[in-house]
């Protein structure tokens, strides 16, 4: 009894935490802070298979999903920064309303509805019936931003995981896959954070009618490029070299007042505070001049026939997980930059193709640079060290990535970027001769 007390107890204190921090990274950092230093086995954000807990985790699992993922989209606050955020408006309501035609008698499910504004426009563009889905409270709000807009006859809310629910059958094939469009706005930072999309594969694996369903978006595509932005980088270093000077500080002054040697903790306080300043990737609004060469594709998803081992990230030799760019010019190479795309048309796989309604007029999301503001923004890796451009020389930049989901998060990403770079002679003449090739360097960049 009192070992679950203390469980509880601990798992209250996260879930405030998270709450009352409303940036970006603070809700992570404190129930991890707590996860380190108090309870560390009793805090994995994962289930025991390592799969998200919302789908087989157990009571202590979504407990801590709770308070790590879900706390957040439960405020207002929250949902309104997503609502503001006017090309991913644009982009829903031009796919959803503009294709009125394909949604206008169809059963459609919305995974993930917030607030529910997405169900409203499937409503209002001609659905038969609309079945809402949200996991946290947020759905008594979307409840009543049904009744408000006049479509509570049309939507149907229901609370709990997407992977835990039921839908009435069909009747005469007593099936479960009775949807005809599922609609999502499932996308994380640099578009796999979160882990959001193993809940919208096993709903469309359980729900959605295969030959002829439609995914909204209906395919998503990750890129990466080479940026410049000194001036972030270095301020970066400039943190770390300033937490540092700060623990020498302290560590003599612990010393001089307290008698107590707290050298013997340098290394590790170093690497703790490398990892947040130099090696987690900072959320960006990059200018379009910042790109130093034309993106890389490292990910495409047909959202029709994915699969959950294709959301887990991008393994080591994946298809298109190698890139290279050649850069010259203005410089140096700053950071590496991340970004996605999401795209509303027909169905592109050989099932669905024929079969499926066609969508008369596409639409598109870009979180990239040339696109100004989004919510997601870029992530950007920064460098330890510039990689240089010189007058005269182009910089070629051959290597990989890899994404994989952290042990202790399984909604958090850890980065592997591994490159060399080769300087080759611009002049004529003498035009990609090899002037110099460096040795590899590998980072392992943490996406916070």
């Amino acid at each position: 009894i009192t070992t679950i007390l203390a469980a509880i107890t601990w798992q209250l204190v996260a879930v405030s935490l998270s709450c009352a921090f409303p940036t970006p990274d603070s809700p992570y950092f404190f129930v991890n802070l707590l996860k380190h230093l108090i309870m560390p086995d009793d805090f994995v954000n994962a289930s025991e298979t390592g799969e998200i807990p919302s789908y087989n985790g157990d009571a202590k699992a979504k407990a801590t999903d709770f308070a790590n993922y879900f706390c957040s989209y439960a405020q207002l606050y929250h949902q309104k920064q997503m609502l503001a955020d006017h090309n991913r408006m644009a982009a829903y309501h031009s796919a959803i309303i503009g294709n009125a035609d394909v949604f206008k008698d169809k059963v459609v499910m919305d995974v993930g509805t917030g607030s529910g504004i997405l169900a409203v426009w499937a409503a209002q563009a001609g659905a038969r019936k609309v079945y809402a889905v949200e996991y946290t409270d947020m759905a008594k709000h979307a409840k009543s931003v049904m009744v408000a807009n006049g479509v509570d006859d049309v939507v149907t809310v229901i609370q709990g995981a997407v992977e835990e629910i039921d839908l009435p059958t069909d009747e005469e094939s007593s099936t479960t896959q009775v949807v005809d469009i599922i609609i999502s706005e499932w996308m994380g930072y640099f578009l796999l954070r979160e882990s959001m999309l193993d809940s919208l594969i096993r709903a469309r694996d359980k729900f959605l009618k295969p030959d002829t369903g439609l995914m909204f978006p209906s395919h998503t595509t990750m890129y990466f490029a080479p940026v410049f932005d000194e001036e972030e980088r270095k301020m970066c270093s400039q943190e770390y070299s300033n937490s540092m000077g700060d623990w020498f500080e302290f560590a003599e002054s612990t010393k001089a007042v307290y008698g107590v040697e707290m050298n013997i903790l340098e290394s590790d306080f170093e690497r703790e505070q490398k990892e947040y300043y130099m090696l987690s990737s900072r959320w960006s609004e990059l200018k379009p001049d910042a790109l130093l060469a034309e993106p890389s594709m490292i990910k495409h998803l047909d959202m029709a026939t994915c699969t959950i081992e294709d959301s887990r990230g991008i393994s080591k030799g994946a298809k298109d997980s190698e890139f290279e760019f050649v850069v010259e010019g203005n410089g140096p190479v700053s950071a590496f930059a991340g970004w996605f795309t999401a795209d509303f048309k027909s169905r592109t796989d050989p099932d669905g193709s024929n079969k499926a309604p066609k969508l008369p007029y596409p639409a598109f999301l870009s979180t990239g640079p040339e696109n100004g503001y989004t919510h997601w923004g870029q992530q950007t890796f920064y460098l330890p060290s510039p990689i240089p451009l010189l007058k005269g020389q182009k910089t070629k930049i051959t290597g990989n990535i890899e994404m994989m989901r952290t042990k202790e998060n399984s909604r958090l990403y850890n980065c592997r970027i591994a490159y060399d770079t080769s300087r080759l002679s611009s002049e004529v003449g003498k035009a990609d001769q090899v002037l110099h090739t460096s040795k590899t360097v590998s980072q392992v960049y943490q996406i916070p």
